[in-house]
């Protein structure tokens, strides 16, 4: 994607993911041009002031087509979704949004003529029968979570408009993403958001995963560089249409409470797994992204210790302010 002017539309511009990259791709192509969208409008001052707003559900299928007659966008990216702890609380909503939503963008791009989609996928597509460490690109796919189940068929619509309506859908599998600028927002992996909150505040953490359920993470930085990138490549060298696999690091809560420690070594942290135990135990330890290395030059910035201190350092900005 050029910056030609062309309009953008994020939905889901709020969350974890989506109020970082919105803000990101207002740098890259001008506050104008980058129209956020989510179900309430943004807390953050920032999000509210650097572009336009607009309330959006995006079960909505008139509003989404009032939307592009006012903005007319050429590249949609679509984060609305329910995570997966969430999801298992709700699953047949989680369903619905995260299954009409991506349906609702498909149907609209190809009405409208849109350029691109992005659309997220999540390592939660692997299952129980996954090989966990170094989980291939292509692999036995048996999510056992509504989440898992909706970002695997959503990989498959997605590859399908592709093949079928020569739509240009990307997609990236993010493994738990960790950032400072916003809360959790209901996943498995936000314990690793929380636990900087909890150390800062000199609270002991309780974890409710086990000491050593190692989970594949990436630092926010990273995923939004990675997404960009996807999104900046020649369509001829997007070589995988339903979602490439995506790695920075991984590590236990027990590793990411020693990395704290070695800034604030009075940092306690106690272990009390409930049901996202057993997601968490469905899902890779750690994952084989040489398909995205290849295709499109992917290179993470971030290890455990980098992040942590980043982390650290910009949340204690934020308390100052």
């Amino acid at each position: 994607m050029a910056n030609t002017g062309e309009k953008v539309l994020v939905i889901g511009a709020c969350g974890q993911l989506g109020s970082e990259l919105t803000l990101e791709l207002r740098n890259i192509y001008g506050g104008d041009n980058v129209i956020a969208a989510d179900i309430s409008t943004p807390k953050q001052a920032e999000l509210r002031d650097s572009g336009p707003f607009e309330e959006v559900d995006v079960l909505n299928k008139q509003v989404l087509k009032d939307l592009a007659s006012k903005y007319n966008f050429k590249h949609i990216y679509q984060l609305a979704a329910v995570l997966s702890a969430t999801g298992e609380k709700k699953p047949k909503f989680a369903w619905q949004l995260n299954m009409e939503g991506l349906f609702n963008i498909l149907d609209l791009a190809l009405e409208q003529k849109v350029a691109s989609v992005y659309w997220p996928s999540s390592i939660a597509v692997f299952g129980p029968n996954t090989p966990r460490r170094h989980t291939p690109q292509h692999t036995v796919m048996d999510p056992n979570t509504v989440y898992g189940i909706s970002k695997q068929a959503g990989e498959r619509w997605c590859e399908y408009y592709f093949l079928k309506h020569g739509l240009d859908v990307r997609s990236l599998r993010y493994p738990g993403l960790i950032g400072y600028k916003a809360l959790p927002g209901g996943g498995t992996t936000d314990y690793a958001v929380d636990i900087y909150h909890k150390a800062l505040a000199g609270e002991t953490f309780e974890c409710f995963l086990s000491e050593h359920t190692y989970l594949p993470m990436m630092y926010m930085p990273d995923a939004i560089k990675a997404t960009i990138d996807l999104m900046q490549a020649p369509a001829d060298a997007v070589k995988v249409r339903s979602s490439y696999n995506l790695s920075a690091m991984s590590f236990s809560p027990a590793e990411i409470a020693k990395a704290i420690q070695q800034h604030i070594p009075d940092f306690n942290i106690t272990y009390n797994p409930d049901y996202r135990q057993q997601i968490a135990d469905s899902w890779p330890q750690s994952i084989d992204d040489s398909a995205a290395q290849q295709d499109w030059g992917w290179k993470p910035a971030y290890d455990l210790n980098a992040m942590t201190k980043d982390m650290l350092l910009n949340l204690r900005k934020m308390q100052l302010v």
